[in-house]
């Protein structure tokens, strides 16, 4: 099942691949399902019934929607730096031995075909695509031959980097989080859409139509399932948490000369399997 979550004229609504459209209900309607966040609290029947309400519903223009991320507040959100070795070693980092763990807030988040925004007090606006892993069952020590039960399904995010306020201090918070940085979306996937923890998917990044990332998830460092578990050492994951699970090599900071994103630059990330997530790049007014 692919879900898409979205809003036109002040409404937001759900809706799921019917074929090669999309049907919807819109929350104010009667027979609206919930969103995603409340579906996968309720299990994994609910996005079952969720899916055959939300096919009785009209068919959506997708050229008349506003996307939004899949996820609008998830309960956290997880970030996996370093988690390719090619990355590892552009970056100057020896490759981890555990993984590199940090967090980005929902505020941070924007939607498919909405605006990543270059502060003003920076030029260093670099891309990063990466596949994201959404926890649908709650868990605690959850052992790696079972965290996959644990994931709801996959989307894409493009977690895209002040660098150099990443690099102000010795944890990279304020870099990760500025307002309108972190495209998420198009859609959310089912986990049975796609082999067992994302692995081998094709993932790749072009800027105005360029290739500048192309890897695999099957070169994750430590992959879907290890992560779930490790995570889950430290807190009980919920339904609704999200992690993102790291870029590949590539990226901007690492070019010489360096490659930032500008304004009128558009950014594509696209994974087999879970679509393109694409973005305009401006600059704060």
């Amino acid at each position: 099942m692919r879900f898409l979550n979205f809003k036109q004229d002040g409404r937001k609504g759900m809706a799921v691949a019917d074929g090669t459209q999309f049907r919807g209900i819109f929350s104010t309607d009667a027979g609206f399902p919930g969103d995603l966040q409340s579906l996968l609290a309720r299990g994994p029947d609910a996005l079952q019934q969720a899916a055959e309400a939300l096919r009785q519903g009209l068919v959506i223009d997708l050229d008349k929607i506003t996307y939004l991320p899949p996820l609008e507040n998830p309960g956290r959100i997880f970030c996996i730096g370093l988690n390719y070795v090619d990355h590892s070693v552009e970056s100057g980092f020896a490759v981890p031995t555990y993984p590199a763990i940090f967090s980005r807030f929902a505020a941070s988040m924007t939607g498919h075909g909405q605006p990543i925004v270059r502060p003003r007090v920076s030029t260093q606006l670099d891309y990063e695509g990466e596949l994201v892993a959404v926890i649908g069952k709650a868990g605690r020590y959850i052992a790696k031959e079972q965290a996959l039960d644990h994931v709801a399904g996959y989307s894409i995010c493009n977690d895209a980097s002040i660098r150099d306020f990443q690099f102000k201090s010795a944890q990279w918070t304020i870099g990760k989080n500025f307002d309108d940085t972190g495209p998420f979306g198009p859609h959310f996937v089912t986990s049975d859409e796609l082999p067992p923890g994302a692995a081998g998917l094709k993932i790749q990044t072009r800027l105005n139509g360029v290739v500048v990332q192309d890897a695999s998830t099957a070169s994750l460092i430590f992959d879907v399932a290890t992560l779930v578990s490790l995570l889950s050492e430290a807190v009980c994951l919920q339904p609704g948490d999200v992690i993102v699970t790291g870029t590949p090599s590539g990226v901007g900071l690492a070019r010489k000369p360096p490659l930032f994103m500008k304004h009128g630059d558009v950014c594509e990330v696209e994974i087999e399997g879970l679509g393109i997530l694409r973005n305009p790049v401006v600059d704060e007014q």
